[in-house]
């Protein structure tokens, strides 16, 4: 593991004069020295890995990779007697979100963005990432707290699930590690009329792992989740007191790095948080534009018309490349009209949403780079150092393992992110989002911001999707026509143009 240890000065730091107050800090990123020769940038050079990428292969046949997807949906309708439950563990709000189309174009061409050098995209505009403060608005879980660790092995399960659940779905096995969705939805699905607060709490802690394994962490299994989390759910009133978001996010990263192997044929994890902060960052990739916003954030995109018209991945990756510099939102949530549904209650752990420590879900450890990110908490972007490491930790699974406390396994890792308030990066807040000519200048050199190294890019008509209307051609043409008050289109899947059959369009990057 390498990373910088945290200085000792105070600095008041705050974001729209409220989000963020004085604290111990670290990272030098006030020690500005020229790019031309700067040590800081021969570190840096090596940025980019050699390690095999998907957007390595932009000219050949994985170019067009679409991912498939693991996820499963709570379908069954809330018990109304659960929502107090719910609420006292810190997941009612994620529980009200709906069912969202997931677009597998759109997430296999943001996959090709990934580098898992820094735990960031690498667009046109710059670094940035989903980050602490996404989680937090737009699935509403908790941010700040414990890490989500502890015993992934369990000598006896039948006992632990007859505890926490008030039944047991391995039919007297000795052994099992994982509870079927399947089983988690006849429990909560068939809730009696007469149901003790014991077998209320029951019912919501099974509700609460469907939760976790369907939509916030789907495994490679996609039809269980695993038992180690229920141990963390035995108390509902101290459930919250774990970072749960942190934890999703974590599992996300490592997912999306997974998936950069041009190998890789799916992607899991919590993908409708990755589409939706795309979507709220570069409204461009979406036809809809009068979307009402509710909290969580993620809602938005429930129901009809969700994000309107698909299109494929060679598509979505051009809009990307032509698009992402200028019309990436950095700040999206400030608007009056999200400020306006945002609860007070979700922005009491924003004083950490920047930090640099390391996140953690049992076996799983990754960096969280707040400082690499700055300008997505409104605050000036400079060089940033190099990215921290986590060694041999990065990838490492849980098959093969005895009985370990993840938690004493990682004691160093946990230790830095039970720093977390003091590991927050100085921050100086801009007044617009533009970034400084060195930090571009530096960033053009030692990232990959264009996949096609700016040069001219012919679309073939069978890469095109269908247009119809010129709205819609006029809409691609400029990505700020996402905010006209115009009707949405019907959502539809991409299909070879008939009108414009043997027409190329030719897009200069």
């Amino acid at each position: 593991m390498r990373c910088p240890p945290p200085a000792t000065s105070r600095v008041g730091v705050g974001v729209d004069g409220a989000f963020f107050d004085s604290c111990v800090l670290w990272s030098p990123l006030l020690r500005f020295s020229p790019y031309v020769g700067c040590a800081r940038s021969i570190a840096m050079a090596s940025l980019i890995s050699k390690k095999s990428h998907i957007s390595d292969a932009i000219n050949n046949a994985d170019s067009y990779r679409v991912l498939r997807g693991r996820v499963s949906v709570l379908k069954n309708t809330l018990d109304a007697r659960l929502m107090p439950y719910l609420e006292l563990a810190g997941f009612g709000s994620v529980a009200q979100i709906q069912y969202t189309v997931l677009r597998f174009h759109l997430i296999s061409a943001l996959v090709k963005r990934w580098r898992q050098e820094t735990y960031t995209f690498h667009f046109p505009c710059g670094e940035c990432t989903v980050t602490l403060e996404d989680v937090a608005l737009q699935l509403g879980l908790p941010i700040d707290g414990s890490p989500v660790t502890g015993i992934s092995t369990f000598t006896d399960p039948d006992a632990l699930c007859y505890q926490l659940l008030g039944d047991s779905p391995g039919n007297g096995e000795s052994y099992f590690s994982g509870v079927s969705f399947t089983w988690l939805k006849a429990k909560y699905g068939q809730l009696s009329a007469t149901a003790t607060e014991g077998e209320l709490m029951c019912v919501a802690r099974a509700y609460i792992m469907h939760i976790i394994g369907g939509e916030l962490m789907p495994d490679a299994s996609n039809d269980k989740v695993h038992l180690m989390y229920l141990p963390l759910l035995a108390d509902l009133s101290t459930v919250s007191s774990y970072s749960w978001g942190s934890a999703v996010l974590v599992v996300l990263y490592r997912e999306l790095c997974r998936a950069t192997d041009p190998k890789v044929r799916d992607i899991g994890r919590c993908l409708s948080l990755l589409q939706s902060w795309v979507l709220y960052r570069m409204p461009f990739l979406a036809s809809v534009r009068h979307q009402s916003y509710v909290y969580p954030l993620l809602s938005r995109w429930s129901g009809r018309p969700g994000i309107g018209q698909s299109y494929n991945v060679p598509l979505y990756r051009l809009m990307i490349e032509q698009y992402a510099r200028d019309g990436f939102i950095w700040t999206p949530y400030r608007t009056p009209e999200i400020t306006a549904v945002v609860p007070s209650s979700a922005y009491v752990h924003s004083y950490i949403w920047c930090t640099n420590a390391p996140i953690i879900n049992f076996n799983m450890v990754e960096w969280y780079n707040g400082d690499r990110v700055l300008r997505q908490f409104g605050a000036i972007q400079p060089i940033p150092d190099p990215p921290c490491e986590v060694g041999e930790v990065h990838g490492k699974n849980k098959r093969g393992k005895s009985v370990i406390d993840w938690g004493i396994k990682h004691r160093k890792f946990v230790a830095l992110w039970n720093d977390r308030f003091h590991r927050r990066p100085q921050m100086v807040m801009a007044t617009d989002s533009q970034p400084s000519e060195e930090y571009m200048q530096w960033y053009i050199s030692c990232g990959k911001p264009y996949l096609y190294g700016g040069q001219s890019v012919v679309i073939s008509p069978h890469m095109q999707r269908h247009r119809g209307s010129s709205t819609a051609a006029k809409r691609d043409a400029d990505p700020m026509a996402y905010y006209s008050p115009e009707p949405p289109e019907p959502e539809q899947e991409p299909q070879p143009d008939s009108e414009q059959s043997g027409a190329r369009i030719c897009i200069r990057l």
